[in-house]
C-alpha cells in the first residue's frame, strides 16, 4: 500500500545542487561544469523531466531559498 501523498507527487520533483567551499568565481565554474555535464546524451530524458538547479550556499543564507538564487542547469518544461 502506497501513502496517498506519494500518488500525487513525482518521484524526483527537482534536483538541487547547493555549492559551497569556493568563492563566486568557483561557483560560476561549478555551474558551468554542470551545464557541460547536462549535454551528456545519457541524461537527456532525465533532464527533460526533472528540473536541475544550482545555488551558492552563501546566497541561500543571505537571501533565502525562495528568492531568485537558483540557476537552472537546463531549462525544463513541466508536464502534468
Amino acid at each position: 500500500m502506497q501513502e496517498e501523498w506519494r500518488q500525487r507527487y513525482p518521484l524526483f520533483p527537482r534536483l538541487l545542487f547547493v555549492l559551497d567551499g569556493t568563492g563566486p568565481a568557483g561557483v560560476t565554474t561549478r555551474i558551468n561544469a554542470l551545464h557541460a555535464a547536462a549535454k551528456d546524451p545519457a541524461l537527456t530524458l532525465f533532464l527533460h523531466t526533472v528540473p536541475v538547479l544550482a545555488a551558492a550556499l552563501a546566497d541561500l543564507h543571505t537571501y533565502g531559498p525562495s528568492e531568485p538564487v537558483w540557476h537552472p542547469v537546463r531549462t525544463v518544461a513541466w508536464s502534468s
